[in-house]
C-alpha cells in the first residue's frame, strides 16, 4: 500500500484543551500533539493532529513495547524523512486509497481527509469507572463530520471505540472507510509474529506486470483460502507469519466470516508473549486487508486493515466493482444522516506456549481468546457491549 502525500491543514482553534487528569494527559508523540489516555492496565497515545492511535503499551511491561508501526522512527534510524500523521492505527475516511485526477485538483489527498487534519477534543470525563474521550473533525472537501469516542474501563485490557460519520449534503452517496491498523517491528518479528483472523475466502491483490521496488512473492489476482496463499512460484505459503528472511511487499484481502456477527483479527508475538487484537461488527467492516511490507532491513510493517472495501483503490473503482465474493465493496451514507461503526481492541500478555488464535468471542462480560491445539485460553474483562 502506498501512502500518498498529505496536506497538513491545521486549524489551531479547533483544538479544545481538555484539562489534564488522572486518565488523560496532553503530550507529544514524534513531535506531534497527542493525548495520553490511560487506566491501570494500558496507556494509549492518540494524536490530536490526524487522530491516529499511535502508541499502546502495557503499564506493567518493563520494555514498554508498542505493537504499532512507527514510520517516523524508521525514517530517523535510516536517515530518511517522514511527514504526515499516518502511523500506527489511523482512519481512512472518507476514502481509502488513491484519488482521481479531478479529486486531486480539488485538494483531496489519498486515504481521505480525516488523517490529515487537526481533531477537536469534544469531551473528556470519567463515567461509571470508564474514561471517555471524544474527538471530532470536519472534512471540508467531503462535507462530512467524523466523530470518534474512545472508552477505557478501569481494570481492563480492552479499549472500546465508537465512530460516527455524518453527511452535511442532501443526497445519498457511497463512502469508503478503512481502519488502517498497522503493526511494526520490533513487535513484528520475522518468522515469529503471527496474524490470525476469522476469515476463509481471500484473494491476492492484482498487480501490474512490471518490476516492483521490493519484490512480490505472491501470485497476482488469485483466490485462495486463508491463510494458505499461492506464491508466484506456484507453491503455497502460510501468511500467518512474516518470512524468516524478509524481502517482499504483498497485499491480500480476506472476506470476514459471514456467519459471525462479531469478527476478529489478532497479532501475536509468542516469543515476547504479547497479543494485540481487534473485534468488530462484520456489518460495519466486511473486509480485512493484509498489507505486508517486509524489507530486508527488518523495519517491517503489516496492516490488519478492516474496511468497507477489499483493497485501497480510488472511489470510482470501488463503485464500479460493486461487489466481490457476493459482498458489497462500499457503504452508503444517506443524505443529511449519520452512520456508525463499533469495535474494540485489546493488548495483553499471552501465556507460555500460546501460538495461534482460533477464536475470539465475548461472553458474559469477558473476552475469550483461544488456542485450541495448545488447550490454552486468555480471558480478559470486557464489561461494555459491542
Amino acid at each position: 500500500m502506498r501512502l500518498l502525500p498529505v496536506t497538513l491543514l491545521l486549524a489551531g482553534a479547533a483544538l479544545a484543551q481538555a484539562a489534564d487528569s488522572d486518565f488523560l494527559q496532553h503530550s507529544k508523540y514524534e513531535d506531534i500533539p497527542a493525548l495520553l489516555m490511560s487506566n491501570d492496565k494500558l496507556q494509549l497515545t492518540v494524536l490530536t493532529n490526524g487522530g491516529a492511535i499511535a502508541n499502546l503499551i502495557l503499564r506493567d511491561d518493563p520494555d514498554k513495547l508498542s505493537p504499532y508501526w512507527n514510520p517516523s522512527r524508521y525514517a530517523r534510524e535510516t536517515g530518511r524523512k517522514f511527514s504526515g500523521y499516518a502511523m500506527g492505527h489511523f482512519v481512512c475516511v472518507d476514502g481509502f486509497g488513491p484519488v482521481s485526477a479531478e479529486e486531486q485538483d480539488a485538494g483531496l489527498s489519498g486515504h481521505g481527509e480525516a488523517h490529515t487534519l487537526a481533531w477537536e477534543t469534544k469531551l473528556s470525563r470519567k463515567e461509571n469507572g470508564a474514561a471517555v474521550v471524544a474527538q471530532s473533525v470536519k472534512l471540508p472537501i467531503l462535507q462530512e463530520v467524523f466523530t470518534r469516542t474512545v472508552r477505557m474501563v478501569d481494570g481492563e485490557n480492552v479499549i472500546y471505540v465508537q465512530s460516527e460519520l455524518e453527511s452535511l449534503l442532501g443526497f445519498d452517496r457511497p463512502v469508503n472507510w478503512g481502519e488502517h491498523a498497522t503493526i511494526g517491528a520490533p513487535f513484528l518479528e520475522a518468522g515469529v509474529t503471527v496474524v490470525d483472523m476469522s476469515a476463509k475466502r481471500a484473494q491476492t491483490r492484482p498487480y501490474p506486470d512490471k518490476p516492483q521496488a521490493i519484490p512480490l512473492r505472491l501470485a497476482s489476482a488469485k483466490d485462495f483460502t486463508w491463510p494458505m496463499a499461492p506464491l508466484a512460484s506456484g507453491k503455497k505459503v502460510d501468511l500467518r507469519a512474516s518470512p524468516e528472511k524478509p524481502n517482499s511487499l504483498d497485499h491480500t484481502t480476506c472476506l470476514m466470516d459471514p456467519s459471525r456477527k462479531l469478527v476478529f483479527v489478532t497479532a501475536l508475538n509468542p516469543s515476547k508473549r504479547l497479543i494485540l487484537g481487534y473485534v468488530f461488527r462484520r456489518q460495519d467492516y466486511p473486509w480485512t486487508q493484509s498489507w505486508e511490507l517486509y524489507p530486508a532491513d527488518l523495519r517491517m510493517a503489516r496492516g490488519m486493515e478492516f474496511a468497507t472495501q477489499p483493497y485501497d483503490v480510488p472511489r470510482r473503482e470501488t463503485v464500479q466493482t460493486n461487489s466481490m465474493f457476493e459482498t458489497p465493496t462500499y457503504r452508503w451514507l444517506p443524505a443529511k444522516s449519520k452512520i456508525e461503526s463499533r469495535y474494540l481492541l485489546f493488548y495483553a500478555h499471552a501465556p507460555e506456549g500460546f501460538r495461534k488464535v482460533d477464536d475470539v468471542r465475548m461472553e458474559g462480560g469477558k473476552l475469550i481468546i483461544e488456542d485450541r491445539k495448545a488447550k490454552k485460553q486468555i480471558t480478559l474483562d470486557a464489561s461494555l457491549p459491542l
